[in-house]
């Protein structure tokens, strides 16, 4: 993303920002948009050449047109899957294969810390009795979202989780694993209370009124966390890389009009970038932190809901 700035940067000395610093805020407002944007072509900024992705045939399931062509978001969502699946083999081979019984080193030590972190203070502390089964999965999650998130840092990678609709379905997989791991170890009629709430005690003509006004309200709050897992991901990793264009879109409004004031302010906004792209190295870690975490909390408070 930072290298999609550069180029564009260098255009704008050689002579594009001569347009005026509206042309070029409109130009450079269109481009914001279309590196955070889906869609089915690569730019390459600064050889002005754009990269078609393959259209496959619509596959039409009665009315309903499902297009199943490659975007850019899925392209390196692919890549993320790929990388993530060969570094954890890696690891797990440099630390159950023949390193079996020693101490790892270097990266293979650093991924069996994280491992182990968010195995024993993530998934089994918030999960409780029974969590040892739900690890695999929280472990793929945190590492999966945080191979996506810190790609959209590599110069003219792209964020998938900068995608309402990727991030939406990592939420339905939580939302799944999280209601039928709560289905399996409570069984059915223990599972409806918490979809039906009727508090202890009451009369019975207390009863029916309170669970048509609070089974609503229960079915919501499973809906919400879809929402709250979606969003929260999707907003911080949309909003750090607007920050970061909208600073370096400083220069090229700097530049209206003829004279030099671009050439002299252009190394605040290019500091400030770097620096937020800094804490972009952060938040990426810290976003796959709260996702998984969110669901092993989630998890354990459908098994248990004392």
């Amino acid at each position: 993303m930072m290298g999609y700035a550069v180029f564009w940067l260098m255009l704008a000395q050689a002579g594009h920002g001569s347009q005026g610093g509206q042309d070029m805020g409109a130009v450079w407002n269109s481009h914001m948009m279309e590196e955070v944007a889906d869609a089915h072509h690569f730019i390459i900024p600064g050889l002005n050449r754009v990269i078609d992705l393959p259209q496959l045939p619509p596959i039409h399931i009665g009315a309903l047109s499902v297009d199943l062509s490659p975007t850019k978001h899925v392209i390196w969502l692919m890549i993320a899957a790929t990388l993530c699946a060969l570094t954890l083999i890696w690891t797990a081979r440099r630390t159950h294969g023949k390193g079996a019984g020693k101490a790892p080193k270097g990266m293979a030590n650093v991924i069996e810390a994280f491992v182990i972190y968010l195995r024993d203070e993530v998934a089994l502390r918030n999960i409780g009795h029974g969590g040892e089964r739900f690890v695999p999965f929280v472990l793929t999650l945190f590492f999966f979202i945080l191979f996506m998130n810190l790609l959209g840092l590599v110069p003219f990678g792209a964020t998938a989780t900068g995608n309402i609709m990727v991030t939406g379905a990592l939420a339905v997989l939580a939302l799944v694993a999280i209601e039928v791991g709560g289905f399996l170890h409570l069984g059915p009629r223990a599972y409806l209370k918490t979809i039906v709430y009727v508090p202890e005690g009451l009369p019975w003509f207390g009863k029916i009124p309170m669970a048509l006004i609070m089974t609503p309200v229960e079915a919501i709050a499973k809906l919400a966390r879809i929402f709250a897992l979606a969003i929260r991901l999707f907003a911080n990793m949309t909003a750090g890389h607007l920050v970061i264009l909208s600073l370096v879109g400083l220069i090229f409004m700097a530049g209206a009009g003829a004279g030099s004031i671009k050439d002299v302010v252009w190394p605040a906004p290019v500091l400030m970038a770097v620096a937020i792209m800094l804490m972009e190295i952060f938040i990426a870690l810290l976003q796959a932190y709260i996702f998984a975490m969110l669901t092993s909390v989630f998890i354990g408070l459908v098994r248990h809901p004392h």
